[in-house]
């Protein structure tokens, strides 16, 4: 499939009958605020378009609480997606785990440069 990274797409609004642009299949996706770029999922799965989907869902409530309106925890025009489609699950998990130590190598030289000065 792809070998890296796919551009940041914002997320869109339902009310505008706009849909997430995503492949249906395994891969890697990362989802972060707009403003700030502050990461707010990562991780693996077996259907992309889902997995992203489902982070604006509302959680679910106990039951003295149905009275209260469900709201989602974040604003769609505040969050940005990317993914790295992969060919199997298998794929993408090993995707994931080099990214992360790629994200860790690079904080343990930001920490050891820090300790210098």
């Amino acid at each position: 499939m792809s070998d890296r990274w796919t551009q940041w797409k914002s997320f869109p609004d339902d009310y505008f009958g706009d849909y997430i642009q995503a492949p249906i299949g395994a891969g890697v996706y990362e989802i972060c605020r707009a403003s700030d770029r502050e990461q707010l999922a990562f991780g693996c799965s077996q259907n992309i378009a889902q997995s992203i989907s489902a982070f604006l869902k509302p959680g679910k409530v106990r039951r003295k609480f149905l009275f209260l309106r469900l709201r989602s925890r974040y604003s769609t025009g505040e969050l940005e997606y990317r993914f790295w489609p992969t060919a199997t699950l298998g794929d993408a998990r090993v995707t994931l785990g080099a990214i992360r130590e790629q994200r860790q190598m690079v904080w343990r030289r930001m920490s050891a440069a820090a300790a210098r000065t």
